[in-house]
């Protein structure tokens, strides 16, 4: 076995196989997953967890993973509770279908040993292993950091016949990261940032986020850079006073995200916090770009910059990343958009809207496309061309 700063592999399966075609992955961990379809392997994944939900085509995978805990009617300090018991007397937090899994005959499995929650690790693994024959490698994925996780796409790629798809993923995430540092550049301070991964208890940032809040014009003083993430106390939170606060529950989507937000409005002091009174507080799609160390983080990165710096970077991907919670003197969320046709940066309100006097336009085709802002959307409406916005 060979060791890789946030990854071990022992052997390259695709070597040994001669042939990518004939590799049968298993991904127990989702940012895998999204690797695993980022270097084209897609055809070669043959079972996944409950949780690997991206790309689509992921959700037509049998799923060898579960949870052993039903926590779906749980509270969040319940869940919190029941997870801390359970790693606590050394029981495991998911189910390995063993009878699938050799079913499936996997000669790879990606998973990971960096968190007991996040996923499985060794000893769900450990007992499943047990029952195949003949053993498949496994290549195990726990980065702290951005450059771990591209190390793991790296020698996923080289494992699996891909390097040069691997190495052509990384090159793309870092041009982009590198704009983001350029932008950045022009502004004149760094905002005081808050990203917390859960709400009760309330939970700072690790591992890889204090990196992309950095790279995104702000300062988080309470994160664990590439280190894991502990409760904080509330007490700590109205000391650092910040001014962008950003809820990214681990393994929460963005729906979910915003019912945690009602945890943190009933706390002393919340409703005088910077980042409260000016209306700088987003609920985010976590699983989606910060929970999962994968492709998505440098997205994850972008809208940071976005949410930390919106007059210097805009955000044109699916809107439902993101929802911006209303100030002490507003009455409803707004979420800040970047007009696609203009490139205007606008507010965007999720009800009573200015849209709403509009007659409504056909649908769009195209999954990703934002609103326009007020000029180009009335435009629109008239037939006529959009103008420039004073731009």
């Amino acid at each position: 076995m060979r060791f890789v700063a946030g990854m071990s592999v022992s052997s390259h399966p695709c070597l040994q196989t001669g042939s990518v075609s004939d590799l049968r992955i298993v991904s127990f961990l989702p940012a895998a997953t999204e690797m695993v379809f980022a270097l084209g392997l897609g055809d070669q994944l043959v079972g996944v967890s409950h949780e690997c939900d991206f790309p689509a085509a992921t959700r037509s995978k049998p799923i060898v993973v579960r949870p052993a805990v039903a926590l779906e009617k749980m509270s969040l300090r319940e869940i919190d509770r029941a997870v801390s018991e359970r790693l606590r007397h050394g029981e495991s937090l998911y189910q390995v279908d063993e009878k699938l899994l050799r079913k499936l005959k996997p000669n790879l499995i990606l998973t990971q040993n960096l968190c007991q929650v996040c996923a499985p690790s060794g000893n769900e693994l450990a007992v499943a292993l047990k029952s195949l024959q003949p053993k498949p490698e496994v290549l195990w994925m726990s980065p702290h950091s951005l450059e771990e996780i591209n190390e793991n796409i790296c020698c996923l790629g080289e494992s699996t016949g891909r390097l040069k798809e691997a190495e052509a993923c990384i090159a793309s995430g870092r041009k982009r990261l590198e704009k983001i540092t350029a932008r950045m550049q022009n502004s004149s301070r760094r905002p005081r940032v808050l990203c917390l991964e859960w709400s009760d208890p309330v939970y700072c940032a690790g591992h890889w986020v204090p990196e992309m809040v950095e790279l995104a014009g702000g300062i988080d003083a309470l994160a664990r850079k590439g280190m894991d993430s502990v409760r904080i106390q509330w007490e700590d939170v109205l000391k650092w006073a910040p001014e962008v606060l950003i809820l990214s529950p681990c393994g929460f989507h963005l729906e979910a995200a915003l019912e945690q937000i009602s945890h943190l409005e009933s706390r002393t002091g919340w409703a005088e916090l910077p980042a409260v009174r000016e209306g700088r507080v987003y609920a985010v799609d976590a699983s989606s770009y910060f929970a999962r160390p994968g492709p998505r983080i440098i997205d994850g990165t972008e809208l940071l910059a976005h949410l930390i710096h919106p007059e210097l970077a805009g955000w044109q991907s699916p809107a439902n990343a993101f929802l911006r919670l209303p100030g002490k003197s507003s009455s409803m969320a707004v979420r800040i958009k970047m007009c696609p046709n203009c490139g205007r940066s606008f507010e965007c309100k999720s009800s009573a809207c200015w849209c709403d006097d509009f007659p409504p336009l056909p649908p769009s085709r195209s999954f990703d496309t934002d609103c326009l802002c007020p000029d180009c959307l009335a435009a629109k409406v008239e037939g006529s061309p959009t103008r420039n916005c004073g731009l």
